[in-house]
């Protein structure tokens, strides 16, 4: 094996150690018995995972979060697979334009958009809301999707749905009938792309949700803020064996 093919499994056997290591520390201390964050935990317990069940706070932000992380991606879908949908169909300068606009989400740095949506939902009063979430956590769920629709389409011969068309189906049935069909993988991907990406928003969510509207992630760092116990570390657990679990489920539909 040569010297650099060494160095390079080297460099990405770091990385890897480097994202996983945090993982290895809070999914231990979540099972601590003590008060406070321990690791190693000299006593094991799943006396945080209690508390964080039987919390009607806690209980209501993990309602607010998920509600809000199914109606982004109920509503993020049908309308990402339009424009991703228009933009490979068509070459017209506006649909450019457009693509761009949909895509800036992902290239404005997220506190600038977080207090641009505060001051725009200031003037309409949407802060604390719960449409006001989902609309802006729907804005920044779009870019993923349309990506991830992107590539199933771009990787999809249209001919074959200009042939349905040919046969007297029109462009929508033909849509649903031919290219949805072969794009499933891309469409699993965006899904969890939409749901993931709500699920785990906290910077916008931190300016415009409060009250009984108040999502986990934001609940999470109040917490953190104010009183630091192992409920943290238990929450943050579920949420990394949710993203596995969905990981999982994708990897699944793709073979």
């Amino acid at each position: 094996m040569r010297l650099s093919q060494v160095l390079f499994t080297l460099l990405v056997a770091a990385i890897l150690l480097y994202l996983i290591i945090p993982v290895l520390i809070v999914v231990p201390m979540s099972f601590s018995e003590a008060r406070f964050l321990q690791f190693p935990p000299k006593q094991w317990s799943f006396r945080w995972y209690e508390a964080f069940f039987n919390s009607a706070e806690w209980m209501s932000a993990a309602k607010v979060s998920l509600i809000t992380a199914t109606a982004t991606m109920v509503v993020s879908l049908p309308v990402g697979m339009a424009a991703a949908y228009a933009i490979n169909s068509s070459s017209l300068r506006v649909i450019r334009t457009l693509q761009i606009i949909l895509l800036l989400p992902m290239m404005v740095p997220i506190i600038l958009i977080a207090a641009g949506v505060f001051f725009v939902y200031a003037r309409v009063g949407l802060i604390s809301t719960l449409t006001g979430l989902v609309l802006a956590h729907i804005m920044l769920a779009l870019p993923y999707v349309i990506i991830a629709l992107l590539a199933g389409l771009r990787n999809f011969d249209m001919s074959q749905e200009m042939v349905a068309r040919s046969l007297g189906m029109n462009r929508f049935r033909a849509f649903m009938a031919v290219t949805l069909p072969q794009i499933k993988p891309s469409l699993v991907s965006a899904t969890l792309f939409a749901f993931i990406t709500s699920l785990d928003e906290t910077v916008v969510a931190l300016f415009i949700s409060g009250g009984d509207n108040q999502t986990l992630t934001k609940r999470m760092f109040t917490a953190l803020r104010d009183e630091i116990d192992p409920t943290i570390a238990a929450i943050s657990s579920l949420l990394i064996l949710a993203s596995l679990l969905l990981v999982v489920i994708a990897g699944r539909n793709k073979s």
